[in-house]
């Protein structure tokens, strides 16, 4: 069954018993709060549709529907808990708290009914959900996708383990091999390629899982192989005693048995994400506004006392390796980057008079909310950079590929622990912060960032 069947199936379950949820919450209310016979009103039929609607909003944003054929009954279970608490607690204040009750006791046994009610029916239709999915996963050809990268011995020894498993789920399409003498699993799997092939790989079969088991001495090819796979929608897993090698890179999220840990490149949750765009979208339309005598004022400031625009336009790498333009006001002379691109440094020549005390406070990167606001940018997030620079990078460190699974930043981790970068170097030991960034990111790390970087603008100690 495809993935789009199992969460359909699961939408409507969750609509389902949302909806029945609803209508025993009102009889039995009317039986035990109320002691008088089930009538239905105007709010009842209101409810009918309200009520499904902000359950399956709910499950939508704690990121149940994304991956739900990786969903197990302990996850499901404290996914459905957490749902039916906070949602039953929204409907009580927006649908029964202006009630007529006797006493606070009705309104106390009212969302203990409702809370009860939508928690029961809705945990065991996704219980029996689950395990009906799990059963169906377990059967031949059913299971991940999955090929393996290595043909060692440590490779013929993963995919024994991984067959011998009763709860196998992993169904292996092939392998790839690393270099020309690891083909020892010849026979038990297909060959597909070398490594080098991986994209094209990739693209010619649906692979939803990557076993890398390559020896845990090659550092190098490791940290390649993750970064070259790292924005594709596959789960990557790896040798326990290659986990060490990974430092800051990926977050372990859980173990299959004693075999292999699996990685979760997104420590947010989805409604951490949507919450985040919506700070995003707000914090910039108000920016806009309350800042509009300071975007005037620098306008004219930048006008007349240099020739040339207003505004500095530059294509700069976003989110998933796509190209946006950035908006800036213009700190330099036309023409600075004549001889090629150039990364500015304390005392630049090219840097006007104005523009230096725009950059110490930062106000030539306020017109970015408008990038913000367009979808290219974040508040705050890893600075986006040039691709004729993030070609010298990633020679260096391929890690920083992993920085483009997110969106820019006007602020960044790095920008407020560092600052501006004058050279590649600077902007490896940069990267550090964001990459650390990367893999805590949080809305209480945002608006700590947010909060030094308004420190930074108030005090002008930007380079």
């Amino acid at each position: 069954m495809k993935k789009a069947t199992w969460v359909g199936w699961l939408v409507v379950i969750d609509w389902a018993f949302a909806t029945i949820s609803w209508f025993l919450f009102y009889y039995f209310r009317a039986a035990w709060v109320e002691h008088k016979p089930f009538i239905a009103t105007d709010k009842f039929y209101l409810g009918i549709t309200m009520v499904p609607l902000c359950f399956v909003l709910f499950y939508y944003l704690q990121g149940t529907y994304l991956e739900v054929k990786r969903l197990y009954r302990l996850k499901i279970a404290q996914l459905t808990f957490w749902a039916s608490a906070i949602g039953s607690l929204l409907l009580f204040f927006v649908l029964l708290l202006d009630d007529f009750v006797l006493s606070y006791r009705d309104y106390y046994l009212s969302f203990s009914i409702l809370f009860l009610i939508q928690l029961f029916l809705s945990l065991s239709s996704r219980i029996v959900y689950v395990t009906l999915m799990i059963s169906q996963l377990r059967k031949p050809g059913n299971g991940f996708t999955t090929i393996i990268i290595g043909g060692s011995e440590k490779a013929i020894k993963i995919v024994k383990e991984i067959r011998a498993q009763k709860n196998n789920v992993n169904h292996i399409l092939g392998y790839v091999n690393v270099n020309g003498n690891d083909r020892l699993l010849d026979g038990e799997v297909p060959y597909f390629g070398h490594v080098s092939d991986l994209e094209e790989i990739l693209r010619n079969h649906p692979v939803e899982e990557i076993v890398i088991a390559i020896e845990s001495t090659d550092h190098d090819r490791l940290q390649k192989i993750i970064s070259r796979i790292y924005n594709a929608k596959i789960i990557l897993k790896v040798l326990p005693d290659t986990y060490e090698l990974l430092t800051g890179a990926l977050k372990m999220t859980n173990i299959y048995g004693t075999l292999l840990i699996a990685f979760n490149r997104d420590e947010m949750p989805l409604w951490q994400h949507a919450l985040k765009r919506f700070i995003d979208i707000s914090l910039s339309l108000v920016a806009i506004f309350f800042l509009l005598p300071v975007y005037l004022i620098s306008a004219i400031m930048v006008k007349v006392t240099s020739q040339g625009p207003i505004f500095f336009l530059q294509e700069r790498i976003g989110m998933n390796n796509r190209p946006f333009q950035i908006i800036k006001f213009r700190t330099m002379y036309v023409n600075s980057e004549a001889n090629g691109p150039q990364l500015s440094s304390s005392n630049d020549p090219r840097i006007t008079k104005v523009g230096r005390f725009m950059r110490k406070t930062r106000l030539d990167e306020f017109p970015q909310f408008i990038n913000v606001i367009l979808g290219h940018m974040s508040l705050v997030g890893p600075r986006p950079e040039r691709q004729y620079y993030i070609d010298q990078i990633i020679a260096v460190e391929p890690q920083y590929l992993l920085l483009n699974t997110v969106r820019p930043g006007i602020t960044s981790w790095g920008q407020v622990k560092y600052g501006y970068a004058e050279n590649v170097e600077q902007m490896l030991d940069r990267m550090k912060y964001d990459l650390l960034y990367l893999n805590n990111r949080s809305i209480a790390l945002d608006l700590k960032i947010l909060f030094y970087t308004v420190a930074i603008v108030l005090k002008a100690k930007g380079k």
